[in-house]
């Protein structure tokens, strides 16, 4: 008798705490909750690079980002170009770091000859 007292005690001292809590949870939220989708930001357009009226007499830097086999694909183009288009200087360059990394160097040297680019990016 004296454990059944006991047990129905304890369950009102549950349902008061529980009953207490519910009216603090009212005035206090527990939690927060933020959508972890966010908004991206907005995208700005930038027109592509004019095309030039010819390649002949142009420098056209190919380069590569280490992709498997993207040094092999460039350097068939730069035989083939040798051979077709004899106008066209191209240069093989291999690019520091991984393809999102910057190369500033390799940038200012493309920049310095008013040069065009191609990059093996893969996929």
């Amino acid at each position: 008798m004296m454990k059944m007292s006991l047990i129905k005690l304890a369950g009102l001292g549950c349902l008061a705490l529980l009953w207490a809590s519910k009216d603090v949870a009212a005035q206090h939220p527990l939690i927060t909750v933020i959508n972890p989708t966010g908004n991206a930001p907005a995208i700005e357009l930038k027109p592509m690079a004019p095309r030039p009226a010819s390649l002949d007499g142009k420098t056209i830097y190919l380069v590569d980002v280490t992709f498997n086999g993207g040094d092999k694909f460039l350097q068939q183009m730069q035989e083939w170009m040798a051979v077709n288009t004899p106008k066209i200087k191209t240069i093989f360059r291999i690019k520091k770091g991984v393809y999102a990394a910057d190369d500033p160097d390799l940038w200012k040297e493309i920049q310095s000859v008013n040069g065009l680019m191609i990059m093996a990016i893969g996929h």
